[in-house]
C-alpha cells in the first residue's frame, strides 16, 4: 500500500526551464516527449553536483532526492512534412561532404524544444533562508548542465521563473493544502503520469478473445486510433457507422527503463564498454503506458513524482510513479 505522505524535507521547484533540441527519440519503438529516464537521471546529475565533497557543498543534500515531478507546458517537435507526404520526417543536419565527394553516413537523430516545470523532492530539510540559497544555487548549476541530451536556456527575468525552495509540511494535511496551492502554479500544463492499471484492465478484456495476447498488444491497442462500428446509420439503414473508439484521457506508449538480455559482466571483461571499473549488461527497452493529465486533476503530491528502481539481480532498471496505486488507496479509504 502506498500512502499519499511523501517522506521529504522540502522541495525543489525548477518553473519554465526551457530546453533546446532535447532527444525526442528515447526508445525503439515510438518518439516524442524524453523518457521519465532522463529526468530521473537529470536529478541525479544535480545531485552529485550539490552533495558533500562537490564544489557547491550542500551537507543536507546527502540523504538525496526522493523522486521529480514532470510538468510540460510547451513542446516544439522539430519536423516537416513534406510535399505530398502525409507522415512527418525530423529536420537533420546537413553534414559536409567525405574526401571522396559523397554525403557522409547520417545516424537519424529527433530533436524537440520543451518548456517544463521540474518538482524534486529533497529528503533532507533546509529553514527557508538556507532553502533559498540551496534553489539559487541549484537553479545558477542547472543552466550549466545537459537535459535529455538538449541545452537549457538562459532563465527569463521575473518571479514566475526563479527556483524556489518550498518546505514540506510532516502531516497529510499540511501536504496536502500546500499541494493545493502548487498544483495551481503549473497551469497551463500537463503533469506526465504512469497508467500501468489501465494497461493491466485492458490485457483482461483482450483475453477474453484473445487467451494468447500480450502486454504489447494492450499497449498498441491502446496507443492506436479504433475504428468501430456504431450500429446502422438511421437514414441509410443498410450503411454502416464507424468512429473512433474512445479512450479514458490523453494516453501515450511510455519507455521506463530497461531489462537485462544478458549476464552481468564482471567489469572490464566487455570490450568497447563504456569504462572498465563498471559492470556491464546489454540490455532492451522497457515500455509501459503513460497519461498526461492536468495537475489540477492530482489529488496529492505522490501521484506526480517519477523514481528509478533498480532490480539487478533480475535485469530490472527502471522509473516509476504510483499515481495508479495512490490513487485507489485513496478512493478506498485505505490511507
Amino acid at each position: 500500500m502506498t500512502s499519499p505522505m511523501i517522506d521529504a524535507g522540502g522541495l525543489l521547484i525548477l518553473p519554465r526551464l526551457q530546453v533546446q533540441n532535447a532527444n525526442a527519440i528515447s526508445g525503439p519503438l515510438t518518439w516524442g516527449f524524453p523518457a521519465p529516464t532522463a529526468f530521473t537521471g537529470f536529478a541525479h546529475a544535480l545531485e552529485r553536483r550539490l552533495s558533500a565533497g562537490s564544489p557547491y557543498d550542500f551537507g543536507e543534500v546527502r540523504e538525496g532526492f526522493g523522486g521529480v515531478g514532470i510538468v510540460c507546458h510547451g513542446f516544439q517537435p522539430q519536423v516537416a512534412q513534406p510535399a505530398g507526404r502525409r507522415t512527418r520526417v525530423f529536420n537533420l543536419t546537413r553534414n559536409p561532404a567525405g574526401k571522396d565527394g559523397m554525403p557522409t553516413a547520417l545516424v537519424e537523430e529527433g530533436r524537440v524544444h520543451l518548456e517544463i516545470t521540474l518538482i524534486v523532492a529533497v529528503k533532507e530539510g533546509f529553514g527557508e533562508y538556507d532553502g533559498g540559497e540551496f534553489a539559487r544555487t541549484a537553479h545558477h548549476l542547472v543552466q550549466g548542465m545537459r537535459l535529455a541530451g538538449g541545452s537549457i536556456l538562459p532563465a527569463r527575468p521575473g518571479e514566475r521563473h526563479a527556483a524556489r525552495w518550498q518546505v514540506l509540511p510532516d502531516d497529510l494535511n499540511g501536504q496536502n493544502e500546500l499541494f493545493g496551492k502548487l498544483r495551481r502554479r503549473l497551469l497551463p500544463g500537463y503533469a506526465l503520469v504512469q497508467r500501468q492499471d489501465l494497461l493491466a484492465e485492458r490485457l483482461a478484456e483482450i483475453h477474453t478473445h484473445q487467451p494468447d495476447a500480450t502486454a504489447l498488444d494492450a499497449l498498441l491497442d491502446l496507443s492506436r486510433l479504433n475504428m468501430e462500428s456504431a450500429g446502422s446509420d438511421p437514414a441509410k439503414p443498410e450503411e454502416t457507422l464507424w468512429q473512433v473508439r474512445k479512450r479514458p484521457g490523453w494516453l501515450v506508449p511510455l519507455p521506463i527503463g530497461y531489462a537485462g538480455i544478458s549476464p552481468l559482466y564482471r567489469p572490464g571483461e566487455v570490450e568497447n564498454a563504456r569504462d572498465d571499473r563498471t559492470p556491464f549488461r546489454f540490455v532492451e527497452s522497457l515500455y509501459s503506458l503513460g497519461q498526461w493529465i492536468g495537475p489540477h486533476h492530482l489529488e496529492h503530491l505522490r501521484q506526480l513524482l517519477w523514481h528509478p528502481e533498480a532490480d539487478a539481480e533480475n535485469g530490472i532498471y527502471r522509473c516509476v510513479n504510483h499515481y495508479s496505486e495512490a490513487t485507489s488507496n485513496a478512493r478506498a479509504g485505505l490511507v
